[in-house]
């Protein structure tokens, strides 16, 4: 079934939402079997779906998750109570869905892509479990993302940055205005703190729809977050009142800003708000059962090796912070592997303040920037003695740790090993380290 996907191009993308509307309609329209909360955003997207999906399970509540990219296997974007479909039903629904998508293309002058597949997949697989919610990451953008069919009740927009801009549009206002599309008449937004000039868009929306809109730093927001051991004890505002001693398994502000918009969204969804808080143990319990693999994961110790799929400048940004404060190397040798539509310089130019020794290489990916030019841009913000090249991913996570335990022979302690600049890098690498 995965090689049946793969055939549709992994990476070919087709804005129409015309042919996925046909594909569900001829399936029964399962994307309005339950209700659902929809997010999008540059950055935190998953880390925060993955989070809404545990506080709705602390309450009770079965669901289904949608998120993109995978790491290791296409199901882990469709998950059930917080775990990846199983092959047995993956393979049933494909069952049912393919025919129909089969058809439909030899209808059409572009076959469905990979995303609307998954995306009806998600949907069919949801409908037939059945969840009382899905919880829905937007591909790509908003307005013209293949799931943008919802029309759920709920939305959420996470921080907003540039990237993808051949596909959105060059400026902050552009990007902000696609994503502010998920948000249907009557629905309820909630909005992470944003750059000024991506809120006039968004307001503008809410206001064309009739939406209401909850914002981050006004309605809700974090109180306070202290550093704890494997994570950090926050206190969030949310819609309802203040929920204290909350322990998230995850590391940063930008994490700790992700608890405030799921908690919020949940809150929404579940009807809190001025005169009704949600059940504080349950809370606790909902976070203290997050995860979200491959940010800031730790993979490896002696000598440390985490993981981070930070793919953007504004993503570096919110992960350099938390290495700051909350990991303390006193060296850091980083692996990078990026995708060549991405602002590579602005990336490296936030990675260069912690890291010590950079290594280039490339992932698997067919977009991947070539090791040798990643390592020209390299030497031009760290420098040439800095910089190591090896085109091989496993050679250079061998090469990167050589140079932390060279390190760690010579009596430095504190030492560690950061492989980011792709999902696909930090994927390929998980399956490496943990074989």
């Amino acid at each position: 079934m995965e090689a049946a996907l793969d055939r549709r191009g992994f990476t070919r993308m087709v804005f129409d939402l015309g042919r996925i509307e046909e594909l569900l309609d001829v399936l029964g329209s399962p994307q309005r079997a339950y209700p659902s909360i929809h997010l999008t955003g540059t950055n935190g997207k998953t880390s925060t779906a993955r989070m809404i999906d545990s506080l709705l399970r602390a309450h009770g509540l079965h669901t289904g998750r949608y998120t993109s990219p995978h790491l290791e296997t296409v199901r882990e974007r469709i998950s059930l109570d917080g775990q990846p479909v199983d092959e047995d039903r993956f393979v049933a629904v494909y069952r049912e869905v393919g025919p129909v998508a089969e058809l439909l293309d030899a209808r059409n002058d572009e076959p469905l892509t990979y995303f609307d597949m998954t995306t009806a997949l998600a949907f069919a697989t949801f409908a037939d479990a059945p969840v009382d919610v899905a919880v829905v990451e937007v591909g790509l953008g908003g307005a013209e993302d293949a799931t943008n069919v919802l029309q759920a009740g709920v939305a959420v927009i996470t921080p907003i940055g540039l990237d993808h801009t051949e596909w959105l549009g060059d400026t902050i206002e552009d990007i902000a205005l696609a994503k502010s599309g998920i948000v249907h008449e009557g629905a309820t937004l909630i909005c992470a703190a944003q750059p000024e000039e991506a809120m006039e868009p968004i307001l503008e929306r809410c206001a064309e729809v009739g939406a209401t809109i909850a914002r981050e730093g006004s309605e809700f927001g974090v109180v306070d977050r202290n550093l704890a051991l494997g994570g950090q004890v926050l206190t969030l505002q949310g819609l309802g009142g203040v929920y204290d001693e909350i322990f998230l398994p995850l590391h940063g502000a930008h994490q700790a800003q992700n608890a405030a918009v799921a908690l919020a969204a949940v809150e929404a969804f579940l009807g809190a708000g001025k005169h009704r808080q949600l059940e504080l143990d349950l809370v606790r319990e909902g976070f203290a059962s997050a995860s979200s693999p491959g940010r800031l994961e730790r993979v490896r110790s002696a000598p440390t090796v985490l993981v981070d799929a930070a793919h953007n400048p504004h993503g570096m940004a919110a992960t350099v912070q938390a290495l700051t404060e909350e990991f303390a190397f006193r060296r850091l040798v980083a692996v990078v592997g990026v995708l060549g539509d991405k602002d590579v310089t602005g990336v490296l130019e936030q990675l260069e303040p912690v890291a010590d020794e950079i290594v280039c290489t490339r992932n698997s990916s067919p977009r991947a920037l070539p090791a040798e030019q990643l390592g020209e841009l390299a030497r031009d913000v760290f420098g040439e003695d800095r910089v190591h090249v090896h085109t091989e991913l496993p050679d250079a996570i061998e090469a990167a740790v050589a140079l932390a335990e060279q390190d760690v022979d010579a009596g430095i302690s504190g030492v560690g090993v950061l492989i980011t600049g792709s999902v696909v890098t930090v994927a390929d690498a998980r399956k490496m380290l943990q074989r």
